[in-house]
This record gives structure tokens, sequence and C-alpha cells, in this order.
């Protein structure tokens, strides 16, 4: 029942044409989700219910506060030059998790279960995003948020020992890439999230499998299970995007319309903080490669998952494919 009323809201927000049949469609969403958080019952889940239902609730009242008031000063004042577009776009920002609004985010993620975490990674991202693609006009703003969310996802997960968290920084760093190509071509960016979608996915059913959630557990687990150990490998790279993995191809036209647009610093600046989340990554996994860790008391998992074996291949394959 909630998963169709949240995919309800969602579809109402993206298909109005209305501002406040939008904001409405927004708060069917997250009225919906919020039971799906809490579905586990444990002290984490709610503490992490609560805080998300505070964050999208502001958020909410900002959006509703510019749409009233753009409606009201109808007459006399264009949104699209005003500060009010500033304040709907900011809400918008909060709501999908992008810095510098993303406080929320990582904290949030660390106390959902996997599928949750998936959803708050993959769904609760289409509406917002749409609604900033019918809403934007202010390059320099997203300009900003832009480096934010490059500059903050990448030192900020340096250190961090929690999956969960990992992944909330690289959602951030992706939002980036997404928001560049809202600046050039604004159906685009759902070609990007789809790429987005697939590793992020793949990811997460097999960290769900192993009940893996630190990276202690993660070295631990994957210590003695070689074939598991390359899925990860072959997943994390195509998530940061190195060739020849799947998810270079999105990053690679992206980089192409910025230097065809001139954009060369932005370009430049994308690459190189990119290459610290890739960084990341590839520490992880040389960690895990190299360093013997106590064998994992946990029973082994059947792994022999033809249908995700084969959409790993196709993760490694796929650019060949595309291109």
């Amino acid at each position: 029942l909630f998963c169709n009323t949240m995919i309800m809201g969602t579809l109402i927000s993206i298909s109005s044409f209305s501002w406040l049949s939008m904001w409405l469609g927004l708060e069917i969403n997250m009225l919906s989700f919020i039971p799906l958080m809490n579905e586990s019952k444990n002290s984490n889940s709610s503490e992490a219910s609560l805080k998300y239902f505070i964050v999208q609730a502001i958020s909410s009242m900002f959006i509703l506060f510019s749409v009233l008031f753009t409606l009201i000063l109808s007459e006399y004042v264009d949104m699209m030059k005003t500060p009010l577009e500033i304040i709907f776009n900011s809400a918008l920002l909060t709501k999908m998790g992008a810095a510098p609004f993303h406080f929320w985010f990582p904290e949030i993620m660390e106390g959902l279960s996997w599928i949750n975490a998936l959803i708050l990674l993959t769904w609760q991202k289409i509406a917002p995003m749409i609604l900033i693609m019918y809403n934007f006009s202010s390059s320099y703003f997203f300009f900003m948020v832009i480096i934010f969310s490059m500059v903050i996802s990448g030192f900020q997960s340096w250190n961090q020992t929690s999956i969960k968290k990992i992944l909330a920084f690289s959602s951030i760093n992706h939002i980036g890439w997404m928001l560049s190509m809202l600046m050039f071509n604004q159906s685009m960016w759902l070609f990007y999230f789809l790429f987005y979608i697939f590793p992020t996915t793949l990811m997460i059913l097999e960290l769900k499998m192993f009940e893996i959630s630190s990276v202690q557990m993660f070295f631990t687990i994957l210590n003695s299970n070689k074939s598991v150990k390359l899925f990860f490998f072959l997943n994390f790279l195509s998530l940061g995007g190195l060739p020849p993995f799947l998810g270079f191809f999105p990053k690679w036209m992206i980089l192409k319309i910025l230097m065809k647009n001139e954009f060369y610093l932005l370009a430049f600046i994308m690459i190189f903080l990119t290459l610290i989340m890739l960084f990341i990554y590839l520490r992880l996994l040389y960690q895990s490669l190299t360093l013997k860790t106590q064998e994992s008391k946990i029973p082994q998992i059947n792994s022999n998952n033809y249908f995700v074996n084969f959409l790993t291949f196709f993760n490694l394959v796929g650019l060949i494919i595309f291109s």
C-alpha cells in the first residue's frame, strides 16, 4: 500500500500542471516513505524516520512559501528572476540531499535497511530532479551546488568506515554530475540517472545478501569468497566511472558536452574531484585484496545468483555495447 502511494506521489509531482499539486505530490511521497522506513522497528530506523520527517517538512514549508508568494506576487514579480527561485530550488536540493544541503543525508542512510536505502538513493531523487529541470535557470547557483557536491562528497567520505555513508556521499557526487547535465541538456540527466541506478542496485542487493554494513565486515566476509570480491570490485569501479565499465559512459557524454560548450574549468574540476571518489573505492578494494583478516564466523551464503552475475558481466562490457 505504502509503496503504491509513494509511487503515486512521485507521479503526481512530475505530471502536475500547478505548483500546489506538485507540492501535494511531494507530501504524499514523503508520508508514504516514512512508514516504510519504520518497517524494521528498531531504534535506528525510528530515529532516521523522525529526522527524515523533520528535514522534509521544513523543505516542504519553504517550497509552499515560495509557491504561495509567487502566486500572490505573480502580477508584479517573475519567479524566475527573484530570490524565490533560489529558495524553491534550495528546498528541492535539500529534499534530494545535494550539497551543501546534505547535512541530514548520510546520518539517515546509516539508520535505514538496505532496501530503504536503495529507495532513498534512487526513487526519492526522481521528483526533485524533474521539478528542478522544470525550474532550471540560474546557472551560477547550480554551478556552486555542483562544485560543493563534488568537493564535499570526496573529502567527507575519505575516512568513513560505514558502507552506507560511503554510498550516500557517492550519491551526492553523482548529483553533481546530473545537475551539470541539466545546465546543457535538460532531458539527458535521466540517461545518467539510469546508468547510476544500475550499479547502485547491484551493489546494494549484494550488500543486503551478505549483511555487510561496515568496512571491517566488508573485509572479513569477503576474505574467503573470491567471486563475491570480484563482483564488488567490478561494481565499485563502474560506480566510480572508470573505463571500460558501464558507469564511465554517461560521464564521458557529459564531459563531451562540457568541452563542446567551452566549460573547460568545470570539466577539469569534475574530473579531479571524481578521482577522489574513485581513489576511495580503489583503496577499499586494494585493502580487501591484500589485507588478511580473521575468517568470518557468519555462515557462507550461496552467491551463485546467475541473474546478478549476468548483470555484473553486462556492467563490464556495457560500454563496448553502447559505444
